[in-house]
């Protein structure tokens, strides 16, 4: 990256940037850090205070006199709106600027019911989650979908899967009701943005595999969420496996391992060997009692997950594998499997400290993510002055 300059650190927004990392936290490190003379880092500071973005605390440390005033991200300032929506269960929530969960709800809905159902009740939920809470107050929205998503336009790319939401452009609908900035992204990417955020800041290169109803991932490359030219970076469920027995996956094509890897291939093949599955959770507790039929199942379901990281890694080379979703979080032995194929099939160097790790934040995850996604936009410096110089007109 580089090096900043005092004249790119003359902004309002950029001033707030540098409370928030905590890299100035008074006027006076304001005015060393940018080069800013007193009365400029008085008026910037002015302003992001009007807005209610920072707060004055008086508990600074004093070297002798008058102690300063300390200067303060304000969390409370704003909230946003954030839904992470899976195939089956959906969580929205409402945050603050910090991306501290402040209320939510869960419930269970299929998301295949199409747009018209679903967008609805999550402008709803929000709207029941905020309660008194004035609606100015609402700084932007982030969803988290599962389908493919040109980000750019927050459009929904699903062709055969999840048709219903294909050619969807979701910002506008959600205007509609919160009249805000709007980001969709990827299910799967809002994950990998929360565990990365959340979990593992320090690392640069991590993959963010869910394996529940489908399969897909999330790639963090350089630091930064990876989603390709459109969006459709990360669609390693559609990677077909080998000798995968020609089953046709939804999305047209033949053998993907979402076909015959995933929970909802799970259920599929051990109803069709004779058991009473009907969730997850039941295949769990065949699982649990040592059901070998079950167990060689899921093992071989693991294996051929292994079998697309395996090349995954070879071309990303990440510094950690994490582990999601219901499926993997249920099943050790699948879990197993993965690591074992991909230790043995991926390259030694990419291998050489590759860890491969359950996910830590679980679900939340992927509220962490969207919320992560819509402030890093609008609170960036040129949303903050763009924002500042709309109210001053």
């Amino acid at each position: 990256m580089p090096r900043r300059t005092a004249a790119t650190l003359a902004t309002s927004g950029e001033v707030l940037r540098l409370i928030r990392s905590g890299e100035a936290v008074t006027r006076a490190d304001l005015g060393r850090v940018t080069g800013l003379s007193r009365p400029a880092v008085q008026l910037r500071v002015g302003e992001l205070i009007e807005r209610g973005l920072v707060v004055e605390r008086a508990d600074a440390p004093s070297t002798g006199g008058r102690p300063p005033v300390r200067l303060e991200f304000n969390a409370a300032g704003g909230v946003v709106l954030v839904a992470a929506l899976g195939a089956s269960r959906t969580r929205v929530a409402v945050c603050d600027l910090a991306g501290r969960e402040l209320a939510g709800r869960d419930f269970a809905i299929d998301v295949e019911q199409g747009p018209d159902v679903v967008l609805p009740l999550l402008l709803d939920t929000w709207d029941d989650l905020l309660g008194d809470r004035p609606r100015e107050d609402v700084k932007g929205v982030g969803m988290g979908v599962p389908a493919t998503v040109e980000f750019a336009r927050g459009r929904t790319e699903s062709v055969r899967v999840m048709a219903s939401w294909t050619g969807v452009l979701i910002p506008p609908i959600v205007r509609e009701r919160f009249p805000v900035p709007v980001l969709v992204d990827n299910d799967v990417n809002a994950l990998a943005i929360g565990e990365h955020r959340g979990v593992y800041p320090d690392l640069d290169d991590l993959m963010f595999v869910k394996v529940s109803t489908r399969i897909g991932a999330g790639v963090i490359a350089g630091g930064g969420i990876l989603r390709g030219a459109l969006g459709a970076a990360g669609e390693i469920g559609h990677i077909p496996v080998r000798d995968g027995g020609g089953v046709l996956c939804r999305c047209g094509n033949v053998d993907c391992v979402d076909s015959v890897a995933s929970g909802t291939a799970l259920l599929r093949d051990l109803r069709a060997a004779g058991k009473d599955v009907k969730t997850i959770a039941d295949v769990t507790a065949l699982v649990r009692a040592g059901d070998a039929e079950t167990m060689a199942t899921v093992r071989e379901a693991g294996r051929r997950i292994g079998e697309v990281l395996a090349g995954a890694v070879n071309i990303l080379n990440p510094s950690v594998v994490v582990l999601g979703g219901d499926v993997a979080e249920a099943f050790g032995p699948l879990v197993s499997s993965i690591r074992e194929v991909v230790y043995r099939r991926s390259t030694a160097l990419a291998t050489r400290r590759l860890r491969i790790e359950p996910s830590r934040l679980g679900a939340g995850a992927g509220i962490s993510g969207c919320a992560v996604m819509v402030l890093d936009s609008v609170l960036s410096p040129e949303a903050v002055d763009e924002s500042l110089a709309h109210r001053a007109s």
